[in-house]
């Protein structure tokens, strides 16, 4: 079932003298339950994908539906409201608070959420243990590697359930031992708790873990692939291969 549909979505920057258009009729859907990975070279419209997405920004025209819920049209404040309650974001900086603790991070999500403070502890321990970080808890961010601060950022955005995990490079702070334990928490998010994923990496490794690669050209959908019936290397490999068509970076290796 299709949890996100992007219909028709133009952007536009600049005002009449000098217009920039960033995204072009670009149209997808993704299913519940699926890892996706965005790439394109830079400019390729990849960033304003994600933040007209996430409500961050706005399209110029077009729609974007969340399970028929047509964001395009909402108010600022109900705009607020949904981000709150459906969406969870991971970002390269992992945007902790330096004068919480690892556990406090991680429960905050659930207070500004307004959950049940009896459960709270209980549903962070659970969710720390699932992503390896239950020995860290009491720990400060400061106190910790880029690794755990990362899967600590990761715990925070799937505590609150959300529909939708949007991931922004979210392993380009990360040394590559680092970065292999993060891609493997999320795929173990995608396939243990069944979270929907959208991934925007210029990584072709980090992009070899997501199910299906969407690639933007000038604004553009240029190509699709899909990891379905293959080997991580094998898509690995289809990754570069388009990665050298569209003239981008093709870092990350096996």
């Amino acid at each position: 079932m299709s949890l996100l549909k992007i219909k028709d979505v133009c952007k536009y920057y600049g005002n009449e003298a000098n217009v920039t258009q960033a995204l072009d009729k670009v149209n997808f859907e993704i299913q519940k339950g699926e890892f996706v990975g965005i790439m394109g070279a830079s400019g390729s419209g990849k960033t304003t994908m994600l933040n007209c997405i996430s409500t961050i920004d706005t399209v110029t025209s077009g729609h974007i539906f969340y399970d028929e819920m047509d964001i395009t049209e909402m108010k600022s404040t109900q705009l607020a409201e949904f981000r709150r309650r459906n969406l969870g974001f991971v970002f390269q900086d992992f945007n902790l608070l330096d004068t919480l603790t690892v556990e406090e991070n991680i429960s905050l999500a659930l207070t500004i959420n307004k959950a049940d403070a009896k459960e709270i502890p209980q549903k962070v321990e659970e969710m720390a243990d699932m992503l390896g970080i239950k020995p860290i808890l009491k720990r400060f961010p400061y106190e910790i590697s880029g690794g755990q601060k990362q899967r600590c950022a990761c715990a925070r955005a799937l505590i609150n359930n959300p529909k939708l995990i949007l991931a922004d490079e979210p392993t380009g702070a990360l040394d590559s031992k680092s970065a292999q334990l993060l891609l493997e928490t999320m795929e173990k998010m995608n396939k243990q708790l069944h979270a929907t994923i959208l991934m925007v990496t210029h990584d072709a490794f980090s992009a070899s873990y997501a199910q299906r690669i969407l690639f933007l050209k000038d604004g553009n959908l240029f190509k699709e692939l899909s990891a379905k019936g293959k080997g991580r290397r094998e898509f690995y490999n289809e990754i570069l291969n388009v990665l050298v068509l569209l003239g981008g970076e093709t870092n990350g290796a096996y």
